[in-house]
């Protein structure tokens, strides 16, 4: 129980201390964020990128820093249970006017873990459920915005008042035609919505305040009210390769903007004073979207493991099926296992691999740790990773258990009824592709074929070489987009060596069925990807028409060349045809 009285004054010292901590970091994340604009404007998109991958390890050097400062003012790992008790209560009264209160708790959580040692599925001084609302939270500092804006326009001003909207943005760079491009995007609501004929009363655009910027993008994000019906919109602001802004379509479609917010592409950079005021609003736009992935989307992809681990506790009070051994075939470094009433796939790091597989533990984690902080361009799936989970033993089958116990026994201990399993990543499930294709229609195998040949140039774009390239390790989503998810192979395209099989020098080289030729570590040899990717016809058909450039070692020494020489590319959150057709040829 909570004491009723809140008599140690160290214990308020240790929550402002970690309040303070908190503050520092939202401050930081906050200049990073604010500075995307910036660095839009003046096209600096390897700087960008840098700034969204620093912006990842913010949160740890500032957890590790508080726990430094705990311990070192307050001796902390010495504390009663009453002080830690007490030290909750007042965390809590700090937070009743504070502005992102569900951040603040999980950096307690965070900095608390740290200190006690305890898991976190068993302390009793974590925020286990949120503590402090966060409805209706407002930013009410005089200079500051509020999240959204709203616009009334007529029929007549509807022009005007998008004009209005995008110039309220203030880009310190001018756009080629922006007349033409709003007209674009009037047509192309149009078409979407028909006919704009009746305007109900409470006819409105609501614009969120802060652009969403990633990569080479920036996103203008809001939604038009008409009476009862809501239509949620982006327009995506990009340089022209005359240097000039263009606004390069309107998505409109609530599976457009699941596409923009996918849990495959990088975390967006947004300027916001009330986090939970945006992911508000972009549920209402997005209501199949899991509000812990609208907050990873954000940057906020703390907040988001701690959401979905919320989501996982409730699921698991709410179900009765048991884990076990994930479908397909099975990995030779990770142990994967699901729960099927969850769209969800556990994945974990065994303890051992077979010859062929020269790898360790740490390597593994570090590749994961670079498609975190990589740009995943809609192609890789992005990865929850979490320690000391712990899982009901009633819930796991007998065969899992036996799969852990032989391949993962350093990773596993049981407590009481719960088996902790001490690392694990959690990834989105998806089909894996080769068991699409088993069942696939010869439609079917064609659209995944081409996407599957897409995603392989879209990663090969962002500097990425998937390594296992096998049809196992790709997995089809629910919009039919296909997805790379297993990382232990990749490697940067820059630091390949992308070859010719040489030619054989005589006759028993050429009858050799053992590699007659040297072979470096990183050496790739492009056809030797055919054997082992197209024993099928028809989807050797489809390959070889669409992509048969994989097979050639100079389409991967081209795009080599292109990164080495300072290229970035983007890769659009949706598709070709949806482009302005004004804006289709000859973007940067």
């Amino acid at each position: 129980m909570f004491p009723h009285r809140l008599t140690d004054r160290c214990a308020f010292d240790i929550a402002r201390t970690m309040l303070d901590g908190f503050n520092r970091h939202y401050r930081l994340f906050s200049e990073t964020n604010r500075g995307a604009k910036r660095r839009f404007e003046q096209a600096d998109w390897h700087g960008q990128q840098r700034a969204q991958r620093e912006r990842i390890e913010f949160y740890d050097i500032r957890v590790e820093e508080a726990v430094e400062q705990l311990q070192q003012e307050f001796d902390t790992a010495h504390l009663s249970d009453d002080t830690w008790q007490q030290v909750k209560l007042h965390y809590i009264g700090l937070l009743v006017n504070h502005h992102q209160p569900e951040l603040a708790e999980t950096f307690f959580n965070s900095v608390t873990t740290k200190i006690l040692h305890h898991s976190y599925f068993r302390n009793d001084f974590l925020f286990v459920r949120p503590a402090v609302s966060t409805e209706y939270i407002e930013n009410d500092e005089p200079a500051s915005l509020p999240t959204y804006r709203a616009y009334y326009p007529t029929r007549e001003t509807l022009h005007e008042t998008l004009l209005r909207i995008v110039d309220n943005f203030q880009l310190k760079r001018p756009f080629r035609n922006l007349e033409l491009d709003i007209g674009a995007v009037l047509e192309a609501l149009q078409h979407h919505v028909g006919d704009l004929v009746r305007l109900r009363a409470n006819f409105q655009i609501q614009v969120l305040s802060s652009m969403f910027f990633r990569n080479k993008g920036a996103y203008i994000i809001g939604k038009i009210v008409n009476g009862f019906a809501e239509t949620p919109f982006a327009l995506p602001v990009l340089h022209g390769e005359d240097g000039l802004l263009v606004i390069d379509a309107a998505l409109f479609a609530e599976d457009d903007l699941l596409m923009v917010f996918s849990f495959a592409r990088a975390y967006f950079m947004v300027d916001m004073a009330v986090p939970s005021a945006y992911v508000q609003f972009l549920r209402s736009m997005m209501p199949r979207k899991p509000r812990n992935e609208i907050y990873s989307a954000l940057g906020l992809q703390k907040q988001g493991k701690n959401n979905f681990y919320r989501d996982f506790l409730y699921h698991l009070r709410h179900s009765s099926d048991k884990f076990g051994i994930a479908p397909g075939i099975k990995g030779m470094v990770m142990l994967v296992f699901d729960l099927p009433s969850f769209p969800y796939v556990f994945k974990v790091i065994k303890d051992f691999y077979p010859p062929q597989k020269d790898t360790s533990r740490e390597l593994i984690k570090s590749k994961y740790l670079l498609v975190k902080t990589h740009d995943r361009v809609g192609r890789m799936a992005d990865t929850l990773e979490y320690t000391s989970v712990a899982f009901p033993r009633s819930r796991i089958s007998d065969e899992l258990v036996a799969e852990l116990q032989h391949f993962c026994p350093s990773q596993i201990e049981v407590d009481g009824d719960s088996l902790v399993i001490k690392h694990l990543y959690i990834e989105r499930r998806m089909i894996p592709l080769n068991i699409y294709l088993q069942d696939a229609v010869p439609e079917q195998v064609q659209h995944a074929v081409i996407e599957y040949g897409n995603a392989i140039k879209d990663l090969v774009a962002a500097n990425i070489f998937p390594g296992d390239m096998l049809w196992k390790n790709f997995g089809v989503t629910r919009h039919g987009k296909v997805v790379f998810y297993d990382y232990d192979e990749i490697e940067y395209i820059t630091d390949c060596r992308f070859r010719r099989v040489p030619t054989p020098r005589n006759e028993e080289e050429e009858m050799s069925g053992e590699v007659w030729y040297t072979v470096g570590p990183k050496d790739v040899f492009p056809e030797t990807f055919g054997p082992f990717l197209l024993g099928n016809d028809a989807v050797r058909e489809v390959f070889m028409k669409h992509h048969g450039d994989l097979l050639d070692a100079a389409f991967w020494q081209g795009h080599q060349a292109r990164i080495r020489a300072g290229h970035v590319h983007d890769v659009f959150p949706y598709e070709q045809h949806k482009r302005f057709a004004h804006h289709r040829a000859g973007m940067a």
